[in-house]
């Protein structure tokens, strides 16, 4: 098999493919242009797209070209779900969302050298369509019956789906074959839900063009416990800092689960067989180190968010337990410890600041009074990760971080957050 094909599929990156010889050997027949697609349904991207860009940007380093398209016409339509149509944006807000992806893929490829990278909007063609253009030269070209067969479709048909939604095939399919006809794009990816609509190209190019071309996609990542990965009881682990910031994310990774740790560093990371094997053996033998998932959480936020502020989140995750200080945190950085921790309000009573006990229970770190009390005497409490000593001892302004936070400690791992206001 092909080099890129076997790395691919070592590192899980390939849930299927069409004929794995042909692509082999059109992969080893010289450069070819390969495309991958995201519709702005969102603000930004989450790490569900991470793995898609990471899948152009490997099939890059092996010598081809990438073309990430972003879908400033099919993001106006949306793909549809399995339960429920879609809300439709509106046409001002998918433009602007368009544009904050081609900027934020655009962060993931070259676009140096021979086989520079492309970033394309689909609306560019789509627009310039009439209906009847798009009925005579796109919609013969599709049988009906085979789309009513499309699993996404059936399972519709009963509820109800728009012919909107329905024809969404046809602007994927259109979209293949305007690439190939552009730039001899012969490769689709996509993740696994993208396999109807990746043959349906396939299909429509060899209708119209008479020409053979690929599709693979990649498997649907899980959590162990099945649950869609990417997501968390907060919502979507976003790529943009905005909406998650580089701690957060740096967290994410570092709370990944031991039995899919090492699916995640072979995925998102370009460490070798030989570092992954030894990180696996570690979290085989030595789970208490996490040693992988720390591997995987600097990588990945090297990656995402650059060195910078993978070193601000570790320096976080150190003071939060004691291991640098709190005081010395970047505000940005320490504004998104607060809202991860969650970090309640306290007012001041009489212009007195909160006693420290009461602080203890609105952080979330003690369910009661008396245990706060407890744990202060019992020498489990901190404050600013500085022991507390005394069961009256009320907060000061010096005490106070920056923007009015304390940060709440019991024991070792038990932490939490208030703002004084």
């Amino acid at each position: 098999m092909n080099a890129l094909l076997d790395e691919l599929t070592w590192r899980g990156f390939v849930a299927q493919s069409t004929d794995v010889d042909a692509l082999a050997a059109h992969l080893d027949s010289g450069p070819i242009t390969s495309y991958v697609g995201f519709d702005p349904t969102a603000a930004s991207l989450h790490i569900g797209h991470l793995m898609q860009l990471l899948v152009a940007r490997r099939i890059q380093e092996a010598g081809h070209r990438p073309i990430l398209l972003v879908g400033g016409a099919t993001g106006l339509i949306g793909d549809p779900k399995l339960a429920g149509e879609r809300v439709m944006n509106d046409a001002d807000v998918v433009r602007e969302w368009a544009e904050r992806l081609r900027a934020q893929v655009s962060g993931y490829v070259s676009f140096e050298g021979d086989n520079a990278a492309l970033v394309v909007n689909n609306f560019d063609w789509t627009s310039k369509l009439s209906t009847l253009d798009f009925l005579r030269d796109v919609g013969k070209h599709f049988p009906v019956n085979r789309m009513l067969a499309r699993d996404v479709v059936a399972r519709r048909l009963e509820e109800g789906i728009s012919f909107t939604e329905f024809a969404y095939v046809l602007l994927q399919s259109l979209d293949y074959r305007e690439l190939y006809r552009m730039y001899g794009a012969s490769l689709q990816t996509g993740a696994q839900d993208q396999w109807g609509n990746i043959t349906a190209g396939i299909d429509f190019i060899r209708r119209t063009e008479g020409v053979q071309v690929h599709g693979l996609v990649t498997p649907l990542l899980t959590k162990g416990d099945g649950s869609k990965f990417g997501k968390t009881e907060a919502g979507t682990v976003w790529i943009d800092p905005e909406l998650t910031s580089p701690f957060a994310f740096h967290q994410f990774w570092l709370n990944a689960e031991d039995a899919k740790v090492v699916e995640y560093l072979k995925i998102f990371t370009w460490r070798s067989p030989d570092e992954i094997a030894e990180l696996a053996d570690q979290t085989e033998n030595r789970p208490q180190l996490r040693a992988a998932q720390r591997a995987l959480a600097a990588d990945i936020t090297d990656l995402v968010h650059g060195k910078v502020e993978r070193e601000a989140a570790e320096q976080a995750g150190r003071a939060l337990f004691g291991g640098a200080e709190l005081s010395a945190l970047p505000d940005a950085t320490l504004r998104a410890v607060m809202v991860e921790l969650a970090a309640a309000d306290l007012h001041a009573d009489d212009g007195q600041l909160p006693l420290v006990c009461d602080a203890l229970v609105a952080a979330g770190v003690v369910a009661s009074k008396s245990a706060g009390r407890r744990a202060i005497a019992e020498g489990g409490a901190y404050l600013n990760n500085r022991k507390v000593t005394d069961v009256e001892q009320r907060l000061t302004s010096d005490d106070l971080l920056a923007g009015g936070w304390a940060v709440l400690r019991r024991g070792k791992r038990t932490v939490g957050a208030v703002r004084v206001l």
